[in-house]
């Protein structure tokens, strides 16, 4: 492989650093991109904002541009994703990166961090203590494989390609649970009727049905954090001996139970169980939802809509120094108008199809992601090649 190795500050136009400043943050304005929300590649739905009044008066080190990459310098340290919208604000601990454009594809090198040599090179430059992170004036020295121009653009299309068929399927998936929640909406909030009896969400639904015991049959289990969990997107399950697990590693599941993190609700961290693995054990951070008297997509809705989401933070309890955090209870005495069970059951059928269809889409997203990360280290170590066409000088 006759790849050069160049250090950063030689093939990147582009440092834009905010670290050491703290945005003033609102509810609504212009997204903010935080490390919390660079992961795995792409970049989460925001859940923070700055003013438009306030953006000009931030943004003095510099704009972002579609395509740059911005990677996470620490807490945790190595996360990267390609901006897709400039219209964003760009936060502490992530330094944005924009390569010059005759020397460096920007995917490439945002795939290049993403490999495991990308991630050795920035942990083995990394420091301190108590956080761990790494120094810009490390970074820009740090080097990195340089192919020519075209062989670079060729990688980042094979492996961008990929990305993009998977990205095509969360849009779906996005697409579908609206069109649900729209119905819902139409249904049971805009023309629910004044008759209607109502009731609480413990009426129908029993909340941490099952915990672990001695009975448990499993001695290694799979392990769903709180924040591996994200509008109903599962982004890592962790593998642990059952001796060796977290304390909080508690909660049993089964098909379509709801799990709403108790801890910070207005970060979205929900979702529907689908077929579980028989080991899967979650976070006693979750509340767990079972829905044998109702459908569990109207619940489901009726908990994670925004104004609901909004709600639950505003009871949640908490002070300066911990995170607010619901009850169980606070989830259980939620009040709704009971829709007449035919209504319902005409619901759950369509939203049931809906969801069908989004959980297909995560399995065709398994697969995508193993492919791609497959490919990663062969393709960044030049294990395997792709055909490009050369640029002979004149």
């Amino acid at each position: 492989m006759n790849w050069e190795l160049r250090p950063l500050d030689e093939v990147i136009e582009y440092f834009i650093d905010y670290r050491g400043k703290t945005p003033s943050k609102t509810t609504h304005g212009i997204p903010l991109i935080t490390a919390k929300i660079v992961k795995d590649g792409r970049l989460l739905d925001a859940n923070e904002f700055i003013a438009l009044e306030d953006y000009d008066n931030w943004m003095t080190r510099g704009y972002p541009e579609i395509d740059d990459i911005v990677l996470t310098t620490e807490a945790p340290l190595g996360e990267v994703a390609l901006i897709k919208d400039k219209n964003v604000a760009l936060a502490q601990r992530i330094i944005t990166l924009r390569g010059y454009k005759d020397r460096l594809d920007n995917r490439f090198l945002k795939y290049w961090f993403q490999s495991e040599y990308g991630q050795y090179e920035l942990d083995a430059r990394a420091s301190g203590t108590t956080v761990f992170g790494i120094k810009a004036s490390v970074l820009k020295k740090m080097l990195v494989p340089v192919p020519c121009l075209p062989e670079q653009k060729v990688i980042a299309s094979v492996l961008s390609s990929l990305d993009g068929k998977i990205n095509l399927l969360h849009r779906q998936n996005k697409t579908l649970e609206a069109m649900a929640e729209t119905l819902f909406r139409q249904w049971f909030i805009e023309e629910a009727k004044e008759d209607w009896e109502e009731v609480q969400v413990k009426d129908y639904a029993t909340l941490n049905r099952s915990t672990l015991n001695k009975n448990y049959p499993f001695n290694e289990i799979l392990y769903l954090d709180t924040g591996s969990l994200n509008k109903g997107v599962v982004t890592e399950l962790q593998p642990y001996q059952l001796v060796e697990a977290p304390s909080r590693a508690k909660r049993l599941v089964r098909h379509n139970d709801i799990l709403i993190s108790t801890v910070r609700p207005n970060q979205c961290h929900y979702g529907i169980v689908s077929e579980p693995q028989d080991n899967l054990v979650v976070s006693t951070g979750f509340c767990t939802i079972s829905c044998d008297f109702i459908s569990p997509y109207f619940i489901y809705l009726l908990l994670t809509n925004e104004e609901m989401t909004e709600y639950l933070h505003s009871v949640a309890e908490g002070s300066t120094s911990t995170y607010p955090s619901l009850k169980p209870e606070d989830i259980g005495v939620v009040k709704f108008k009971l829709p007449p069970k035919d209504l319902l059951g005409e619901f759950h059928d369509l939203a049931e199809s809906h969801w069908e269809k989004i959980h297909s889409n995560l399995r065709q997203i398994q697969t995508l992601e193993k492919l791609r990360d497959t490919l990663l280290p062969k393709l960044m170590s030049g294990e395997v090649r792709v055909e490009y066409k050369r640029v002979d000088a004149a």
